[in-house]
């Protein structure tokens, strides 16, 4: 794939950009760990960047097929769930094990694509909130690939956008479900729906959770699903059984492909990894990416290109990444 054309910020949004680098903002060359500060999602009066916030909310939500998936859904709305139900008196019972097992597969039933457990960790918790519970729960649902291929988005196709806004209300939809589920059962729960940021820092967490890997152009990449995907959380004391890591070979891939790279029109994505709050990961600059992102109604450009993310790929990457295994094994 040829380099994508140069890219020119519009004014009116450069405009709204604060003094500090919003790179700085996410810790980019920190070399000791802290939490990550609240940020570009997170209520505008809680972070440095609630005027760009605001500017580019304006270019989404004024694209009238967006802004009307999105708009209308509020808590207790039929596109984003039920409402939350008061925690049962009565705690019922199961071991963890049983627990987790009760957990995915209602969550399974209830329009998740993927479900994982992890213990609650730091790193999973914005600065500048709490949360007290022992154990998260990651579930992610797929976007439908034939309309996120068209992205980003233009006035005339807006496919892509729309069904972004689509899977974070079924992610919102499984979490507030999973949320009452919980609670019916006797247990403290909370759930944490996207775009807009709360206290969960959501992709280590997924991590965690067994979900996946980070890609080069700073998604979660699933073993299955690719990096075509959204996730939502739910935070819990109910005893559960956790879930691993799940490594196999993204990074062997990433450094060697350069599809997100090219296909990234303000040129937001780095060939190598960056040393972000003491942890040397994937990085997408922030500063360069978000103009394009307004412009194009949320852009998911470096998702629709991804080869993980194509129909019937990740099983032949899989597959490929097994053999270079077998063949160093061999040789060592």
């Amino acid at each position: 794939m040829t380099k994508s054309a140069p890219y020119t910020p519009p004014a009116d949004i450069l405009a709204h950009f604060p003094e500090i680098s919003g790179n700085d903002v996410n810790g980019v060359g920190e070399k000791h760990y802290r939490r990550a500060s609240r940020f570009f999602w997170h209520k505008p009066e809680l972070q440095s960047h609630g005027g760009l916030q605001k500017k580019v909310l304006q270019y989404i939500m004024g694209e009238p097929s967006v802004g009307a998936e999105f708009i209308h859904a509020g808590p207790g709305d039929p596109k984003r769930g039920p409402l939350a139900t008061e925690q049962s008196a009565t705690v019922a019972e199961g071991t963890a094990e049983q627990w987790s097992e009760r957990v995915k597969a209602f969550a399974l039933a209830n329009e998740a694509d993927v479900v994982g457990v992890a213990k609650m960790r730091d790193e999973f918790i914005f600065e500048g909130y709490e949360v007290s519970h022992k154990y998260i729960i990651m579930i992610g649902v797929a976007h439908d690939h034939e309309l996120m291929k068209t992205a980003p988005s233009t006035a005339d196709n807006t496919a892509a956008a729309v069904e972004v806004a689509r899977q974070y209300n079924r992610g919102s939809r499984v979490v507030s479900n999973l949320r009452n589920y919980i609670r019916e059962q006797g247990y403290p729960a909370a759930d944490y729906p996207g775009p807009l940021a709360d206290a969960i820092v959501m992709i280590p967490a997924a991590i965690d959770c067994g979900l996946g890997e980070l890609g080069k152009h700073g998604s979660l990449i699933n073993r299955t699903l690719g990096s075509s995907f959204r996730l939502a959380a739910v935070t819990t004391d109910m005893p559960l059984a956790v879930d691993s890591p799940d490594t196999f070979g993204v990074d062997d891939v990433c450094y060697g492909c350069r599809a997100c790279e090219n296909a990234c029109p303000p040129d937001a994505i780095f060939q190598e990894k960056k040393t972000v709050r003491g942890t040397e990961k994937w990085y997408v600059d922030f500063d360069k990416c978000i103009p394009f992102f307004a412009e194009s109604y949320g852009c998911g450009a470096c998702i629709a290109v991804c080869p993980w993310s194509l129909p019937g790929v990740a099983d032949n990457l899989l597959l490929k990444m097994a053999r270079r295994k077998d063949r160093e094994a061999s040789s060592s």
